[in-house]
């Protein structure tokens, strides 16, 4: 049984969506996060289910394959249907839903299955309320900042333990490979996203796919990767440079220079990320350290992206973030990054980034 409240993120979605009567989050080949959220099931087991949300509580439809374990793993408050057939499901759909204000996820929910519902079960109005579940996501409760700690300190370590692989001759490929494997060693239920491996000239592409470029002694290495555990993510960037002899390396003080504004950018940023802030404060604060840095030297070469993304049961979470123009205000239990970067095409970058826990007293890198 989860030992979280479905009752309170139930509420949590209901505050924030007027004039629903019940909610409908159907997965189709692929699995719904606000489907996850409200039941903590995880794998593609679960496709093409069902679960329609009231403010009383919610109810899955199960088929009898998948009863036993739905009723066996499902939260504290939600009911279980057996459904036995097709006319079952549409009898039981039609019930719940004719006349009545239907709420669905119209960032997931297909065309078809929109037009399939409406013309089946002809409820009064349909509501988008994907603005809703991103908001009651934006706040985690302490379950959901638990997984993500536990994430976050599997990436990290996994960040310290990958810098003995390095070696003349590995290619980024490899590296990414022997990444994931360090992770799972350290519990991680599979990788949050494709991990990003970079090396040298490469360390500028802000998304660069890993190839196989081979390390070289003296390059810039980038490596931007998260864990999953129990459903929920983690996003952790570190860059650094390959080889200790500094009068050996090309470039070595401005390859650390740039490393340092990085850091100091993200260290600026951080005293910026509390409660009642306005979003747009600490992604400006990090922009304009890096473009006054040693006069001005990185500033065409400054992040061209938002500061940071909330980071939850997806990667890139519902919710806003750091971006120039956001409307966010922080709130307390949002979890969020912080990831400035410096990208000098034609030689190399840095990137910085941690998961950040906004409380009560202040920001909590976890």
């Amino acid at each position: 049984m989860a030992n979280w409240s479905l009752k309170e993120r139930i509420n949590r979605i209901f505050a924030n969506c007027n004039g629903v009567d019940v909610i409908l989050i159907a997965n189709t080949e692929k699995m719904d996060p606000n489907f996850q959220y409200l039941t903590g099931f995880a794998g593609d087991f679960y496709e093409g289910s069902i679960v329609l949300v009231k403010r009383t509580g919610a109810t899955i439809i199960a088929s009898e394959l998948e009863y036993g374990d739905v009723h066996k793993t499902k939260p504290n408050g939600m009911a279980v249907v057996k459904i036995k057939s097709r006319e079952q499901i549409m009898g039981f759909l039609k019930k719940e839903l004719q006349n009545k204000k239907v709420g669905m996820n119209y960032g997931f929910i297909t065309q078809q299955i929109y037009a399939r519902i409406k013309k089946r079960y002809k409820p009064a109005k349909t509501i988008d309320v994907s603005v809703a579940f991103a908001r009651a996501r934006q706040i985690k409760d302490r379950y959901e900042i638990q997984q993500i700690k536990k994430a976050s300190a599997i990436t990290k370590k996994a960040m310290k333990e990958i810098q003995s692989k390095l070696k003349v001759g590995i290619t980024e490929k490899e590296l990414a490979r022997e990444f994931d494997y360090l992770c799972a060693s350290h519990g991680s239920d599979g990788p949050a996203f494709s991990t990003i491996v970079s090396f040298g000239k490469n360390t500028a592409l802000i998304h660069h796919s890993p190839s196989n470029t081979r390390l070289q002694y003296g390059d810039m290495v980038m490596i931007d990767a998260g864990s999953k555990v129990n459903n929920y993510c983690s996003d952790v960037t570190r860059t650094f440079i390959f080889g200790s002899g500094k009068a050996r390396i090309r470039d070595y003080k401005k390859k650390r220079r740039i490393i340092e504004i990085v850091k100091e950018a993200q260290s600026a940023a951080l005293k910026e990320i509390r409660k009642g802030v306005k979003a747009p404060t600490p992604h400006n604060t990090a922009y304009n350290h890096i473009a006054a840095a040693d006069a001005g030297e990185y500033k065409r070469f400054n992040f061209p992206y938002a500061l940071g993304h909330p980071v939850g049961l997806e990667v890139h979470d519902a919710g806003d973030g750091f971006y120039p123009n956001s409307k966010l205000i922080l709130a307390e239990n949002m979890v969020i990054t912080d990831e400035p970067g410096i990208y000098v095409q034609g030689f190399g970058g840095a990137r910085i980034e941690d998961d950040i826990l906004i409380t009560k007293k202040g920001p909590i890198v976890l």
